[in-house]
């Protein structure tokens, strides 16, 4: 994959701009509920507008080829943070699988971080790692999806044939099938492309007709700016497995 063309990389830093940009705009500190493992601290207000321009700089910095490696390394390592006091509801409530969801949610931007960075600054292996890293968040959105199958119905378009629930469960069964083969490498490129043509489809399909319908809520903004940094991962790991695919017929 080269570095300096990649579709992942520019809407993975699109993203993370959204991210920021959306938390300057609403000026609250719930926009990263991960403060809540806090227990909103007295700072909470500066960290949350800190937070807002890392992910603006660092997602301006991924899409200029130049900076993507210290772009890279700062969202990562935020994304990181983030996953890490998720966990924090994960033991809270290890019953409830939500707080799992979110985490991975978390991870799956730390993947796409990780998938940038050793395409960037070539690493072979990191972008392995990053591979299959996204491949285990995918088994996490297949799950959420079943345990919370009827919200996730209630998401899919009326107008849809067949029904909203048959969508609900097919989607699910292609996000597991999806990671299997990222996984265990059969037919993992075809697969990764299907995943990421199917997380861009939710955020045209669901997202985008709410944000027009409702633009002032903040909810519709975050999911669908959410559903475009994980496709953009899905992305980056369909590039990274194309690449592979080339190098071995070389």
């Amino acid at each position: 994959m080269s570095s300096k063309y990649s579709v992942g990389r520019y809407l993975y830093g699109l993203a993370a701009v959204g991210f920021g940009i959306c938390a300057l705009v609403w000026h609250d500190v719930s926009t990263f509920q991960q403060f809540k493992s806090l227990g909103y601290p007295p700072q909470h207000e500066i960290l949350a507008y800190i937070v807002a321009i890392v992910e603006i700089v660092g997602g301006a910095a991924i899409i200029w080829p130049r900076t993507a490696c210290t772009g890279a390394i700062a969202l990562g390592t935020l994304y990181a943070i983030f996953a890490a006091m998720d966990v924090m509801f994960i033991i809270q409530q290890p019953l409830v699988y939500n707080g799992y969801g979110n985490f991975f949610e978390q991870f799956s931007f730390v993947a796409g971080a990780l998938l940038i960075y050793a395409h960037s600054c070539p690493n072979p292996r990191l972008a392995q790692f990053g591979c299959y890293s996204f491949g285990i968040c995918v088994i996490s959105f297949a799950l959420e999806q079943a345990f919370y199958i009827a919200p996730t119905a209630s998401l899919v378009p009326a107008w849809i044939p067949p029904n909203q629930m048959f969508w609900a469960w097919a989607t699910t069964i292609a996000l597991a099938l999806g990671a299997i083969a990222i996984l265990t490498g059969f037919i993992s490129r075809l697969a990764s492309q299907l995943t990421t043509a199917m997380l861009l489809g939710f955020g045209l399909l669901v997202w985008l007709p709410a944000i027009v319908t409702a633009p002032h809520n903040f909810t519709n903004w975050s999911e669908g700016i959410e559903t475009l940094g994980i496709a953009a991962t899905a992305w980056l790991a369909a590039e990274y497995l194309s690449s592979q695919a080339v190098s071995s017929r070389a």
